[in-house]
C-alpha cells in the first residue's frame, strides 16, 4: 500500500503499516486498539489533541493551519449567545495562540525548524514487519529533524505503576521509542542518519519553551530499550491483528467501560486501583 497525505491516517493504512501511535495503543489495552484499527470505535478528539493540531498545523503552513481552522472550527469557539451570535475562541486556543508566539520568538527553533520539509511520510522494515510515520521537520541536508511537543508542565512526574518510581514526560509519553523509530525509518527511506530533536511548547501562562536532544549518557539506553520493547512485543501484536489471537482488554480505559458486560459479582476486596 503506498501512503499519501490522504490515506496516511485511514484505518487501511494502519492495518498494512505499524506506527508508534498504534504500538503505544496496543500496549495499553490490546482491545480498543484492535477496534479503533478495524474502524469499529473511534475516541473523541480530546481537548489536548486539538491544542497540539492547532500548534503544529501552524508550522506546517498557513495552508495546513487554515485547513484546520475549517475543518475544526466549532470545536474551537464558545456556544453561540445573545451576545455572541458566533461564539469567541475557547480560552484553550488562546493560549495556543501564545505558545505559537512563544515559539515565534525564539531564534533557535526558527532556525531549527522552519528550514526542513514538513510532514515527511517515512516507511521502513522492523523487526520483519512494515512501519510508517511522519516527520513533523526533516532537514536532510543537514542530518536532524525535529519533531513539535505540546505539554502541561515539563517538570511534572509521571508515576510509573510497573517501575514504582516518577518518569518525566519524555519518558513517559514513549518518545524514546519515537525518536528511535524515526531514526531508523529516515535511514531506510532516505540513506541516512539523522539526530533528533523535539522542541516542546507547555500550555501555562506565560508558555514554557525547551529544546531538546537525545545525546545524554542514558538516552542511547533508553532508546535500545525501547526498540527492544518493539522486538519483543510486535509479533504478539501482530497475531492479535490477524485474529489468530485473541485481544487482551484493559477494563479500565473508554472502551472498555463502554462495552463492559457484568458477569458475577466481584468480591468487594478485588476492586482494583490505578
Amino acid at each position: 500500500m503506498k501512503l499519501t497525505e490522504e490515506n496516511y491516517y485511514s484505518s487501511e493504512a494502519s492495518q498494512h503499516y505499524m506506527s508508534v501511535s498504534l504500538f503505544k495503543n496496543f500496549m495499553q489495552c490490546e482491545a480498543a486498539a484492535l477496534a479503533t484499527v478495524k474502524g469499529e470505535w473511534k475516541q473523541e478528539e480530546t481537548t489536548a489533541l486539538l491544542v497540539g493540531n492547532y500548534v503544529h498545523s501552524y508550522f506546517e503552513s498557513e495552508e495546513a493551519h487554515q485547513k484546520f481552522i475549517e475543518n475544526k472550527g466549532s470545536s474551537l469557539m464558545t456556544k453561540p449567545n445573545k451576545k455572541e451570535p458566533y461564539g469567541h475562541l475557547r480560552s484553550e486556543f488562546k493560549t495556543a495562540d501564545m505558545m505559537i508566539q512563544a515559539l515565534k520568538q525564539q531564534p533557535r527553533f526558527v532556525g531549527l525548524y522552519k528550514p526542513g520539509r514538513k510532514e515527511v511520510i517515512v516507511t521502513g522494515n522492523i523487526y520483519g514487519y512494515p512501519w510508517k510515520g511522519k516527520i513533523d521537520s526533516l532537514s536532510l541536508e543537514n542530518l536532524y529533524f525535529c519533531d513539535l511537543k505540546t505539554v502541561d508542565d515539563f517538570h511534572k512526574g509521571h508515576w510509573q505503576k510497573k517501575s514504582r518510581q516518577y518518569e518525566n514526560f519524555i519518558a513517559d509519553r514513549g518518545y524514546y521509542m519515537q525518536m528511535a523509530v524515526y531514526i531508523e525509518l529516515i535511514k531506510q527511506t532516505f540513506g541516512v542518519s539523522c539526530q533528533p530533536f523535539i522542541f516542546a511548547v507547555s500550555k501555562q501562562t506565560p508558555p514554557d519553551k525547551e529544546a531538546i536532544d537525545f545525546n545524554g549518557d542514558q538516552d542511547a539506553s533508553y532508546m535500545e530499550d525501547a526498540m527492544r520493547m518493539i522486538e519483543e512485543n510486535q509479533e504478539h501484536i501482530q497475531r492479535v491483528m490477524s485474529g489468530e489471537e485473541a485481544p487482551t482488554r484493559c477494563n479500565h480505559c473508554e472502551y472498555c467501560r463502554l462495552t463492559k458486560k457484568i458477569e458475577l459479582p466481584i468480591h468487594a476486596s478485588d476492586i482494583e486501583i490505578y
